[in-house]
């Protein structure tokens, strides 16, 4: 257990920031931030570079386009320009059409308000899936995406590790469950640690330099 302490702790010195922290997204249990996560999680959830996806949020963001309203009141070809600053050029048609179509959504079945949808899944992990994969480019993995990071507002997912982030977990040697990566950190940890682990899943954190670092500490 020491050891794999030791690891976490490097992991998570150099990687700590959340993919909506790298977003600019000061994630929050409001409508706001809760949507901007939404559009982050369909951006991530093409087969394209996260770094990627994060800047094309950052543009869409910067271009005020921060709540369903706003995201909707832009023209389709305003979203594909701001995906395109952000280098999200080979799918940035048809995610300018789904965003549209997403927000609409948002605020017809939500109000807006995406709290709605998790009082309406009880928080319960399986109904919430269900209901974000309601969103047009959000499937069974970008909704685990969506909770992933959601978990740092939304206390009753925690703990919670997706695919990706138990395979970082294995090429680290840390434990295979969520409940037992949870022991390593603190419970406001987790959503940093469950991320971190999902840099190292695909190839963004180098394993063997993290364990490196840990064992010389």
């Amino acid at each position: 257990m020491g050891d794999q302490r030791a690891v976490t702790r490097v992991l998570l010195d150099r990687q700590g920031r959340t993919y909506a922290e790298e977003a600019g997204i000061r994630l929050a249990d409001r409508p706001g931030p809760l949507y901007q996560l939404l559009v982050l999680t369909t951006l991530l959830s093409t087969r394209i570079r996260a770094s990627v996806a994060v800047a094309a949020a950052r543009e869409l963001f910067a271009a005020g386009y921060r709540t369903p309203q706003a995201m909707e009141a832009a023209t389709w070809q305003q979203r594909v320009d701001a995906l395109g600053r952000g280098h999200y050029r080979r799918y940035d048609e048809r995610t300018a059409t789904m965003l549209g179509t997403g927000a609409r959504l948002c605020l017809d079945r939500w109000h807006g308000d995406l709290r709605r949808l998790h009082r309406d899944a009880g928080g319960e992990p399986a109904g919430l899936r269900r209901r974000l994969t309601e969103f047009p480019g959000i499937g069974p993995t970008g909704a685990d995406i969506f909770l992933r990071e959601a978990q740092t507002v939304w206390t009753d997912l925690r703990p919670f590790a997706d695919r990706r982030a138990l395979a970082g977990a294995e090429r680290l040697g840390l434990p295979g469950s969520p409940d037992r990566l949870a022991q390593l950190v603190r419970g406001a940890d987790f959503g940093r640690l469950a991320s971190a682990l999902v840099r190292v899943a695909l190839g963004e954190e180098s394993a063997g330099d993290v364990t490196r670092v840990a064992a010389a500490r």
